[in-house]
């Protein structure tokens, strides 16, 4: 039964606009600019290697895995996951709780520094979310932030988050999160995404690591800070060099050769089963929450609200067609060598909530595809076949197979003749620049989770104005998410869960199918790899011997 939450109508999971408050504390400290780290002559500065690509060093601009990598290891946040454990704790915070239903307040740990020598008060965790508010990036995180009214800095060490939504359920694990670093307010701009280079100058970073070069997508060159006082302590390296390749073949060439000790993400399947034999390497794995998905333009996709034929019932057939054909498991054996499982949920395999809607509603009801059923949906719709399809897919980001994982998803939908797609790549840089702009009408993304909460796979994607900027709406859906963010009874938000993907598997907002594994090859004198729920990698756990 759907119940009604009890607030002033949160019109809108949708992002809110911030009040431009000024800063209500005094801030004190140098203002010492970042000294070169060359890494040279410690055994004990760990090279990582990896293709991710980063898309900005501001965390108001960022959502993607390779810059929240980066934001992990030098930024502060108030809460975050224990290493090697699930859940988050207090991390530059002293506590966390409800002192109203509407009022969660943070008391920081006494005595907070930047990098930089600034204090970091609660005038700085204001501003940090102020500003992730107002600048409200298209490829920013502020979407998480959807339950938060305003921040205000009662004293140097204590913020009150005013919500509006009531007992917040996961609100905690939101303040470990893209949306939540805490960024320092006089290096940083309120209004505007502030430039790498002048973060950097400003040496304006609060976490495990400094960042003393970077070099956008070739390197980034992290120092051990001082001042990092949160619940993590200090890493267990000196520091860590982190080498972007272009392509996976020389990742896998450097690692194996020992020219770097890390290879992180993302190595071909081919390239992991053929290093699982070579002894001068070990491959680690670890849980995996990242998922790939397929998703649809309700504007630009046939017969989207903007085209010149529109009809949402032939639109919703063209989506449904398509998940009736989807072969998840010659993804998953042919291309990914069971390195990615096949995915017919929106949460994936090892979260509580995990249901399986796109399983029983399409292709075959086990798995497999099922040609005429795509065939009645489509005739039962008027919809005439072959349907054209512009499909988007990016060659870099998401490791060297995904060509070949679209040419099998190009193949599998035109194998009977009901889809004619048109394939096409794009780096990932002007990917995610084009694909929140309505360039693309159906195209590839992945998702790498920013908490292990169901939630997380719902809320960004499904309410309004989503992360995904595709123009789905539904009211129905929009009202059970925000239900279940403030829902404290497990078992009555456990079924709101469960409805919320059987409604969303009817609307094929989005397609997923496949989900992954995490995967790290090091060499064999490196210790400390940290592969578990919380899905992101620390580098502050590695060691040389």
């Amino acid at each position: 039964m759907t119940r009604t939450v009890t607030m002033t109508k949160v019109a809108a999971m949708a992002v809110v606009t911030a009040f431009a408050l000024s800063a209500c504390a005094t801030k004190s400290g140098g203002n010492a600019s970042s000294a070169s780290n060359d890494g040279g002559g410690s055994k004990s500065v760990i090279t990582v290697g990896t293709t991710d690509k980063v898309t900005s060093l501001d965390p108001a601009g960022a959502y993607d895995n390779g810059s929240f990598a980066v934001a992990v290891q030098s930024y502060g946040f108030l809460f975050s996951a224990p290493y090697g454990k699930a859940g988050v704790e207090p991390d530059l915070a002293e506590s966390g709780e409800f002192t109203t239903p509407k009022q969660f307040t943070v008391k920081l740990k006494p005595g907070l520094k930047f990098a930089n020598g600034h204090d970091l008060t609660a005038s700085d965790v204001k501003f940090s979310f102020d500003r992730m508010l107002k600048i409200k990036d298209s490829n920013g995180p502020s979407s998480l932030l959807y339950n938060l009214e305003s921040t205000d800095a009662v004293d140097d060490t204590t913020v009150v988050f005013n919500l509006k939504a009531p007992n917040d359920q996961v609100f905690r694990q939101i303040l470990s999160s893209a949306a939540s670093p805490i960024v320092d307010e006089e290096v940083f701009s309120a209004t505007e995404l502030t430039p790498a280079e002048k973060i950097v100058e400003g040496n304006a970073f609060a976490g495990q690591y400094t960042i003393a070069k970077f070099d956008l997508n070739n390197l980034v060159q992290y120092k051990v800070n001082p001042n990092y006082k949160g619940s993590h302590g200090a890493p267990k390296n000196d520091g860590v060099n982190v080498k972007y390749f272009a392509d996976s073949s020389n990742l896998k060439l450097n690692v194996q050769q020992g020219e770097i000790d890390v290879a992180y993400r993302s190595l071909s399947a081919t390239d992991i089963a053929d290093l699982k034999g070579n002894d001068k390497v070990k491959v680690e794995t670890g849980p995996g929450g990242e998922i790939r998905y397929i998703v649809f333009n309700f504007d630009t996709m046939p017969f989207g609200a903007k085209q010149k034929d529109a009809d949402p019932n032939k639109a919703r057939a063209v989506r449904q067609a398509m998940a009736n054909l989807i072969n998840r498991e010659e993804l998953s054996t042919n291309v990914y060598k069971g390195t990615y499982t096949p995915l017919y949920s929106f949460v994936p395999a090892g979260l509580e909530a995990s249901q399986e809607p796109l399983k029983e509603m399409y292709g075959d009801g086990n798995g497999g595809p099922d040609v005429e059923k795509a065939k009645k949906v489509l005739a039962d719709a008027g919809v005439q076949t072959p349907v054209q399809i512009n499909m988007q897919y990016s060659p870099d980001h998401y490791g060297p197979s995904s060509g070949d994982e679209y040419a099998a998803i190009k193949s599998q939908l035109e194998k009977d003749g009901l889809f004619t797609v048109n394939l096409q790549s794009t780096e990932w840089v002007q990917y995610l620049k084009d694909r929140s702009s309505d360039v693309y009408p159906v195209y590839q993304l992945g998702w790498f989770p920013d908490y292990s909460d169901a939630d997380n796979y719902l809320t960004p994607f499904f309410v309004k104005k989503n992360f995904l900027v595709n123009h789905y709406v539904n009211e129905d859906v929009n009202k059970m998410i925000l239900e279940q963010a403030v829902e404290g009874d497990s078992a009555k938000r456990l079924q709101l869960l469960k409805d919320i993907q059987k409604a969303v598997a009817a609307d094929l907002s989005t397609l997923p199918y496949l989900q992954g594994t995490q995967v790290a090859v090091v060499g064999k004198n490196i210790d400390g790899v940290t592969l578990d729920a919380s899905f992101k990698f620390p580098y502050a756990t590695l060691t040389k011997k």
